[in-house]
């Protein structure tokens, strides 16, 4: 059996094809153009193949809201050609199978739940720290979704004293979104981060912001696994650093036994996205069965 997955990214596509399994058999990658250009080769992929469902993790904001009269339309994007485009609707003009779309962080949490590092959990929170900052929680294999996505990269964090940093963010300007994201990282030091490797500071004011955000998920989540990922986190220096920040501000009020096995990287080799996605795409032709 054949399960299609999209992990549509604001910058590119990346589409596959895998099995009930989560082992991807074939996948393409494109650029994300305007809405019909980009479909269109969506569609030219996936008629290679006799897909009976397909699973799509998105950028947003994207209504998911099932109830709703837009229910899979992206929200006001930056991407202006995508902005109110229905997306999940098309798919289904398209295809003729049962559809399952999420946010793309939801997909990847899904994705590291069921077969990367948090396969032996109950519980996993996926933070992907990029272009943007956004997580999902998974528990017992159901992704939490409250009336529509949550938008944790969102949550107001205290500024380091020493940080005069204004944000990255429009909307909040110092969100964790606005204080630790790519973007805000190269607009705080004038350099994009793979070219700040070696300087400390820049990762120990990160790693500040990245326990503080942890601390504030795990004492409300609790959830047995963290993992970490996204561009940012391709500094691997970072992972030990977020460990010993957010113990210290825990500062013993909760038993954690082992932050090394807590706090982790993905497993899943930059895959957990359409891996994920195919899983949406099983439990959409679940759900039909």
């Amino acid at each position: 059996m054949l399960i299609g997955g999209i992990e549509a990214g604001g910058t590119k596509f990346v589409c596959a094809v895998g099995d009930e399994n989560g082992n991807i058999k074939n996948k393409t990658t494109f650029p994300t153009e305007d809405p019909d250009q980009t479909l269109e080769n969506v569609e030219k992929f996936f008629k290679q193949y006799e897909i009976q469902a397909l699973g799509v993790g998105t950028f947003g904001p994207v209504d998911l809201d099932a109830k709703s009269n837009t229910y899979g339309t992206i929200q006001k994007t930056p991407k202006i050609n995508w902005q109110y485009y229905p997306f999940l609707q098309r798919l289904k003009e398209i295809f003729s199978i049962p559809i399952a779309m999420d946010t793309d962080v939801n997909a990847a949490c899904l994705g590291e739940f069921t077969y990367g590092a948090a396969r032996n959990a109950d519980s996993s929170l996926y933070i992907t720290v990029g272009t943007g900052i956004g997580a999902g929680l998974v528990q017992h294999g159901r992704i939490f979704q409250g009336k529509n996505h949550s938008e944790m990269g969102h949550i107001l964090i205290p500024r380091h004293p020493d940080d005069d940093f204004k944000g990255n963010c429009p909307s909040h300007g110092t969100c964790f979104e606005g204080l630790a994201s790519g973007p805000a990282i190269e607009k705080r030091y004038g350099k994009k981060g793979h070219l700040l490797a070696e300087e400390a500071h820049v990762w120990e004011l990160e790693a500040f912001y990245l326990a503080q955000a942890i601390m504030s998920y795990y004492v409300i989540l609790s959830p047995e696994k963290i993992i970490l990922g996204g561009g940012v986190m391709k500094q691997e220096k970072l992972y030990p650093m977020v460990q010993n920040k957010f113990m210290d501000l825990l500062n013993g009020y909760l038993e954690v036994k082992n932050v090394k096995n807590l706090i982790v990287a993905p497993e899943l080799d930059d895959e957990q996205g359409v891996i994920g996605s195919v899983m949406l795409g099983l439990k959409a032709l679940e759900m039909k069965a």
